[in-house]
């Protein structure tokens, strides 16, 4: 199967599956990393000394954290992400807001409160930014 649509793909014919998926609602994703974001991102190394993830409807994180979890300076410092689905964009907005709110992570610096600015920021919420966006606007 996997042959086939990628032949389908290349060769610029409709894949046998067009037509048959149904986008249904909105799905948004925050990648939370172990960085200061006041020092420009710095890796933020350590041991992780309370952590509660955020569960409920349509939320999901994927991610191996916990109380005692060492994160060290060596790799990617993304150290879970946080997936909320909605019926449409302001839904599943909401439902991230809710989940940052419930996300506790002490020991380290995280990205968790960068996410709850950048939620609630009007440009956001108009999809009114670029990949520059942060950069310009001096949220920190």
């Amino acid at each position: 199967m996997a042959e086939a649509m990628k032949y389908a793909v290349i060769s610029g014919r409709k894949s046998f599956l067009s037509g048959r998926i149904n986008p249904r609602g909105h799905a948004i994703e925050r990648r939370i990393n172990a960085e200061d974001v006041r020092k420009n991102f710095q890796p933020s190394p350590g041991e992780i000394t309370m952590c509660h993830q955020p569960s409920g409807f349509r939320t999901r994180v994927d991610g191996a954290i916990f109380q005692g979890y060492k994160v060290t300076p060596y790799y990617d410092s993304m150290i879970c992400k946080v997936i909320c689905h909605g019926r449409n964009r302001t839904e599943a907005i909401q439902r991230m807001r809710r989940s940052l709110d419930e996300f506790v992570i002490e020991g380290i610096k995280t990205t968790v409160d960068l996410h709850k600015i950048l939620l609630n920021h009007k440009k956001f919420l108009d999809s009114d930014f670029n990949v520059s966006w942060l950069d310009k606007e001096k949220l920190l």
